[in-house]
């Protein structure tokens, strides 16, 4: 009888499955502004996140970074999951060796967020829903240079999966 009780204690779910969804990334999916159905690699595109000192480097091979798994048109990004608002800055020709060159728009994205049960190992989980009137707001760092981004769609605003685009960029 201890046995049966032993064996009992320990089950399946003390150990999260890695291809358990927990918190979704944003997909963003970069595309050429003359050919709308065409999507288009990104050259040495910087993300930074508000607050952060460090980004991520977007180029025509991709990011090596786990975390941000992409290919050279397309881009996972985190959400905030303790606050309905994040800002990124996405910065082209980013290290070029002419300064003047790079040029910095910065995206904003407003959001409401539901934590959902997932399991007792994997815990809870924060589904996102962009704000349905004004999901993002877009603005250049720099005026004089002029946004390198010149058209942004939102595609999708329930942020549940990672396999879903979410935010269309064009430029």
């Amino acid at each position: 009888m201890i046995l049966g009780f032993a064996s009992s204690s320990c089950e399946p779910d003390d150990i999260c499955d890695p291809n358990t969804p927990t918190t979704p990334r944003m997909l963003i999916q970069f595309f050429d502004i003359s050919n709308p159905s065409l999507k288009k690699n990104v050259t040495n595109l910087k993300i930074i996140g508000e607050g952060m000192s460090e980004g991520v480097v977007l180029n025509p091979s991709g990011v090596n970074e786990g975390k941000y798994i992409t290919s050279g048109n397309s881009i996972l990004l985190p959400l905030n999951t303790t606050a309905d608002i994040v800002k990124y800055q996405f910065i082209l020709n980013y290290d070029n060796k002419n300064p003047l060159l790079e040029n910095t728009d910065n995206l904003e994205f407003k959001y409401t967020r539901e934590n959902k049960y997932v399991s007792r190992a994997c815990g809870f989980k924060t589904i996102f829903n962009l704000d349905p009137i004004n999901p993002f707001s877009l603005t250049d760092t720099t005026p004089a240079d002029e946004m390198w981004i010149q058209y942004v769609i939102v595609a999708q605003n329930n942020i549940t999966y990672e396999n879903e685009t979410i935010i269309k960029i064009f430029f």
